[in-house]
């Protein structure tokens, strides 16, 4: 009998991904453990394995396809040793989503087959006669409905502006559909009203629109939702970095026959990694049910890549010596500008390094990176004027800012964290005893 290949779910969050391209055609052979296609979100790209041996039957889903739901057919095999079925006898997705000639009563939903991407109900001022179609998932509207949400106030950030279930789960605070307020009650304050760029003075014509992607869409709202929602402040110090970079030195000339090169940022990492040891009230994660202190140091480094930022992890850092961080940090970097990064590779994490010193950067404050307690940004290192007793020296010099979830880190955890990170750099020979 013919066997449905399904829309993976990449992650435990994904609900949806772009057919990014298909490495089989109609009447290929394909076996088990074979790479049949390529799979987006708005992370990382994903190659998916057949499960299955077959002869590939149908191609249901083009390549380039956006909005795929998780588990919805993608393709169908007919089984080993079977003959592919007449294109015939496919069924007929298009005739579900046709437009209906006017004046024609609408097909009963009960009637309908079940398709993988349903054509967006109406909502309630639809139904009440108003006309107007909201975009939204099945399971977004049944959050919607749960929590009493008007959809037409919610903003989509599916595809083509759908409602999906994270724009329900996030819109709390937004105001809340009239029948659900109880009387008497004082009317919700209104959402925010994004303003189009001619409202605000600029004039037709005079920019070119280049439009969001699922990473540039994502990075929006968490970074939204971290600053607006998260008690945040910065804790900002000095370092002094040249017998780091004395000892970076003497440790590349070792690894040079090995063809391995530390960077700062290698020692960056691995001196976090152990102050979080030094001091785990720091290692730590806000959560309504507690405060979640983390066995280990999972240090996720920011990496710019085209269309946002993504943040790769080295897990158990404070367990790797120098040489394991830096082959670590430098794959996981080049495969996610390759947008090739397996999702664990990058989901999780309890710690942030974000370092802008090879742009030049003095210093700066990150946005927090949730879950995570905390996100350190890195400065440049350059020469500044120091004071050593009543003595004016020179010195190499680099600003950090520790920014800080205060549910989690208050300001004396933070300082100490900071304490032990600074006696690490500043003396790299402690990071190995």
């Amino acid at each position: 009998m013919p066997i449905d290949v399904l829309m993976p779910a990449l992650s435990p969050t994904m609900e949806e991904g772009t057919l990014a391209k298909w490495h089989v055609k109609k009447g290929d052979k394909v076996s088990s453990g074979d790479v049949i296609a390529e799979i987006e979100t708005d992370k990382a790209t994903m190659e998916v394995e057949a499960v299955d041996e077959g002869v590939v039957e149908e191609i249901i889903v083009p390549e380039g396809t956006e909005g795929v739901k998780v588990n919805s057919p993608i393709a169908r095999l007919a089984g080993e040793g079977e003959a592919p079925a007449p294109a015939a006898k496919a069924p007929e997705a298009p005739k579900a989503a046709a437009p209906e000639p006017k004046g024609e009563p609408e097909p009963k939903r009960e009637s309908r087959p079940s398709t993988a991407v349903e054509d967006a109900p109406r909502s309630q001022a639809a139904r009440d006669g108003g006309g107007e179609r909201v975009f939204a998932s099945p399971l977004a509207r049944r959050i919607a409905e749960q929590k009493g949400l008007d959809l037409s106030k919610v903003q989509g950030s599916g595809p083509h502006g759908r409602i999906i279930k994270r724009d329900v789960e996030g819109a709390e605070t937004q105001a809340k559909s009239p029948t659900a307020a109880p009387a008497g009650a004082p009317a919700a304050p209104a959402p925010r009203q994004v303003q189009s760029l001619e409202q605000m003075g600029i004039a037709p014509g005079s920019y070119d629109l280049v439009p969001l992607d699922g990473m540039r869409k994502t990075v929006a709202r968490r970074m939204t939702d971290s600053f607006r929602d998260v008690p945040h402040f910065p804790l900002t110090i000095d370092l002094e970095i040249d017998g780091l970079l004395a000892a970076r030195t003497k440790i590349n000339a070792m690894l040079e026959k090995q063809g391995i090169k530390v960077s700062v940022n290698d020692l960056v990492i691995k001196a976090a990694a152990v102050a979080l040891k030094q001091v785990p009230e720091a290692n730590a994660s806000y959560s309504p049910e507690g405060l979640a202190m983390h066995h280990h140091a999972d240090i996720a480094m920011a990496v710019a890549v085209e269309g946002g930022l993504i943040t790769p992890i080295i897990r158990k850092a404070e367990t790797k010596g120098l040489a394991q961080i830096a082959t670590e940090a430098k794959d996981l970097a080049e495969r996610a500008r390759n947008r090739k990064l397996k999702p664990e590779e990058f989901q999780g994490g309890t710690f942030s390094v974000s370092n802008l010193g090879m742009f030049g950067i003095k210093s700066f404050a990150s946005i927090l990176n949730e879950p995570q307690g905390c996100i350190l940004s890195v400065g440049a290192g350059e020469k500044r004027p120091v004071v050593r007793g009543d003595q004016l020296a020179i010195a190499t010099v680099m600003t950090v800012t520790l920014t800080c979830d205060h549910r989690v880190v208050d300001g004396a955890v933070g300082a100490r964290w900071l304490a032990a990170f600074k006696a690490l750099i500043e003396d790299p020979i402690a990071m190995i005893v």
